[in-house]
């Protein structure tokens, strides 16, 4: 059984789809727990050992996870989906492609951020370390972040936002993974919050 979010009209709901030590979905709990007006409700997981499901309940957020049939085979979770009735879907570290049947019922509804400047080092298997790894390999001048809608192929929805960041010849894994965090954490949140402020005005 899933409980009804307790809300004002006006409040935004967010649901957030992580896999692993929720740093992103923690910061934007955090970033919307003084507002009125938007809220997360949810935190769900296909793992059900991440990290982001204590980071969750210890917030008091709802937090759920679900096994692959749950999620491909059957209805289940856009049945809890369909519950909640989020007004945006935040893929936070999520790994696996999002089922045809909730991006169809969840229409420019969900999004995704990805630690590349996309089309760059995007698509399958290309997340996390993988990424940071190819980057450095190239010898690329520069890197960021991408944060765009969710459609039926890894990284190919529209792009919403894209931050870069200068690489210097001295960084490694280590700092290129901090420098990319901290691009996250500034802009996922302001980007999520401008993203649902003109829902509420449109």
């Amino acid at each position: 059984m899933v409980l009804k979010a307790q809300q004002t009209p006006y409040q935004k709901n967010i649901v957030i789809f992580a896999s692993g030590e929720g740093t992103n979905a923690k910061n934007i709990i955090q970033y919307f727990s003084n507002q009125n007006n938007i809220k997360v409700t949810h935190v769900l997981s296909n793992n059900i050992r991440a990290k982001v499901l204590k980071t969750a309940h210890d917030l008091k957020i709802n937090a759920l996870h679900f096994d692959r049939s749950a999620f491909y085979s059957t209805n289940e979770v856009l049945h809890v989906l369909q519950d909640v009735d989020p007004d945006l879907i935040v893929l936070a570290g999520f790994l696996w492609m999002m089922p045809e049947n909730i991006i169809q019922e969840f229409p420019d509804k969900i999004i995704n951020i990805h630690p590349a400047l996309l089309p760059k080092y995007g698509g399958k298997g290309m997340y996390g370390d993988n990424v940071h790894k190819a980057v450095l390999e190239n010898k690329e001048d520069e890197t960021g972040i991408s944060i765009h809608y969710v459609n039926e192929e890894y990284d190919e929805g529209k792009i919403i936002k894209q931050f870069p960041v200068k690489l210097d010849p001295a960084d490694d894994l280590t700092s290129l993974k901090k420098k990319i965090k901290t691009l996250e954490h500034k802009h996922f949140p302001e980007v999520i919050e401008e993203i649902l402020t003109k829902k509420q005005h449109g």
